[in-house]
């Protein structure tokens, strides 16, 4: 694996993980079963109110290309394929869903020691264009996301972000919403053995003049089992 700046997504993602990933506000069970020859079939039921949403989803593997395919119960079908490096430092991913014939996409990666690249577009006659692209190593890094409207001919979204990394702590700056949001969060390993993280991110909207504070930490009971807690400055604690 390349060691470098990685990809701009990797900005802040720890925290972000941290702090917003796989806390559930409705009913939710997964399942998830591995057949003798190592592919993956996971089975997913959400309780909203009184609607009940499932899915189903497996990942086969074959040398260097993943294929993960989605039905729910809407019968849509979603279907991904990644070509891990056909040349070095290279990833293809390619995505669609079917009945929605304006669903395909193509996205390109690109790492290298000192910058990491990532381009995607829609397979339709007016696409959107994403493109993000990251400068550094493995300890800075300074990069920016945008993506522009070939429909429209103007730039929908438009981010900047600062990464510092070091052996147990991620520090990282973001400015997203074209300007109008700053993002600073913080993640910390307290003990790599158990996972035990703490993390914490202020965003503030200059539009509004307002500031969230959320602050949250984990820690792994087994294996299997992560336990994880947060809260903001408003009070809302999961």
């Amino acid at each position: 694996m390349v060691k470098g700046p990685g990809l701009y997504s990797d900005i802040g993602k720890r925290a972000r993980d941290l702090l917003y990933k796989d806390y559930q506000s409705d009913h939710k069970f997964t399942l998830t079963t591995f057949t003798s020859n190592g592919v993956a079939i996971t089975s997913t039921g959400v309780k909203k109110g009184e609607l009940f949403l499932a899915d189903v989803s497996t990942k086969l593997t074959n040398k260097n290309i993943t294929t993960d395919v989605k039905v729910d119960t809407n019968s849509n079908l979603f279907t991904t394929i990644t070509v891990d490096e056909p040349a070095p430092g290279l990833k293809a991913i390619f995505s669609f869903i079917v009945p929605d014939q304006r669903s395909g996409k193509v996205e390109l990666q690109y790492l290298h020691e000192y910058a990491g690249i990532s381009t995607g577009i829609g397979l339709t006659a007016n696409p959107i264009v994403n493109f993000s692209g990251v400068v550094g190593n493995d300890t800075l890094a300074l990069g920016t996301d945008l993506s522009f409207d070939t429909a429209s001919g103007n730039f929908t979204k438009c981010n900047a972000g600062l990464s510092f990394i070091k052996s147990d702590l991620i520090a990282s700056l973001n400015v997203n919403d074209k300007g109008d949001t700053l993002n600073a969060s913080y993640y910390h390993t307290v003990s790599p053995l158990n996972n035990t993280a703490v993390g914490a991110e202020l965003s503030h909207s200059f539009s509004s003049n307002e500031n969230t504070l959320t602050i949250g930490t984990q820690h792994a009971l087994d294996p299997l089992t992560l336990v994880k807690a947060r809260v903001n400055n408003y009070g809302k604690a999961s």
